[in-house]
């Protein structure tokens, strides 16, 4: 009897398998199925299929292949205010996918094997990754990023692994586009004015708030080389230093100020006590129109940075000559 339902098992793979293998399709050209490739990430160099069509997302990486046009059918768990924050068919995806856990530790291993998925994709805390490594490799190739790469790297090899570089190519350029967009436009004003950028958090200590050097505010510094505090190659960065109310008056060395908002402009909850505070209210970039409210719905994948450089642009259009 054992033998019998061995070989069931056998003959529905081996169908399922006909179904979708094969050759190049005649009609079309496109690779099957069947066909391989190789990419190369943080566990080295995998053989994935040529052209995937049941990818499952791990960790960190479902918004930004969602972002760039991906449809994955297994997903961990995304928060309500980042689900928030993305397009409604952005979101509509998401919700058709399975959620398989909380975050990429606690994924449910056999509900993965159950959506039978011919790649996995993964970028969540190397240690994290190690305790689930070989179990998720034993249901499908898996490609896998630390919390260390770049966000223009994770991009660019999800696109490459998850078989949807055109929606990469068409977000890349409307990229380079703005930030040559804003470099020109307000080129004298970058050139000579100091920014800072300040946020809080909803962990933050009641009463502080932090010079913020990571999140969107990377982007100005780095690909428009806007005039911000940054930390010391190899320090901790800037924004997990907690800084007390009666500090925020050592804004005013700066010209200009940038703080958090929500879609609608307003401040976000966690920095709405900075900016109710009268020791804010007196700082003369305030008083000058020289506080910028920025939204920055994200910075881990093209899709919310093209929206934190439109609210960028929208702002910097607001400052007032220099004089």
């Amino acid at each position: 009897m054992r033998s019998l339902r061995w070989a069931a098992a056998l003959l529905s793979a081996t169908l399922f398998l006909s179904a979708c293998g094969g050759g190049d399709s005649e009609e079309t050209g496109a690779p099957a199925a069947a066909e391989k490739r190789t990419v190369t990430a943080g566990n080295g160099t995998i053989e994935i299929p040529a052209a995937p069509q049941r990818i499952v997302t791990i960790g960190n990486t479902t918004l930004p292949l969602i972002d760039m046009g991906g449809t994955p059918v297994g997903v961990t768990e995304i928060s309500a205010s980042e689900l928030g924050l993305i397009p409604a068919e952005q979101k509509a995806t998401y919700d058709k996918a399975t959620v398989l856990g909380s975050s990429g530790d606690q994924v449910d291993m056999e509900k993965l094997a159950g959506l039978r998925p011919d790649l996995i994709l993964a970028q969540l805390p190397a240690s994290e990754f190690e305790l689930i490594k070989k179990q998720m490799e034993s249901v499908a190739p898996t490609v896998f990023w630390g919390l260390d790469v770049e966000w223009k790297e994770l991009a660019g090899g999800l696109a490459e692994a998850g078989n949807v570089s055109a929606g990469l190519t068409g977000q890349k350029t409307e990229f380079e586009a703005k930030v040559a967009k804003i470099q020109q436009t307000y080129g004298k004003i970058i050139d000579s004015t100091k920014f800072v950028n300040v946020d809080r958090w909803e962990s933050s200590d009641p009463g502080t708030f932090s010079i913020a050097d990571f999140g969107c505010v990377e982007i100005a510094q780095g690909d428009i080389d806007m005039d911000f505090p940054r930390a010391a190659a190899g320090a901790d960065p800037l924004g997990w230093t907690s800084l007390p109310f009666e500090q925020i008056k050592s804004l005013s060395e700066y010209d200009v100020i940038t703080y958090p908002v929500d879609a609608q402009g307003r401040p976000t909850k966690p920095f709405a006590p900075v900016a109710e505070s009268n020791t804010w209210k007196a700082l003369p970039a305030v008083g000058s129109g020289r506080a910028l409210g920025l939204f920055c719905p994200g910075n881990n994948s093209y899709g919310p940075v093209l929206r934190y450089l439109d609210s960028l642009d929208a702002a910097l259009a607001t400052l007032p000559t220099k004089e």
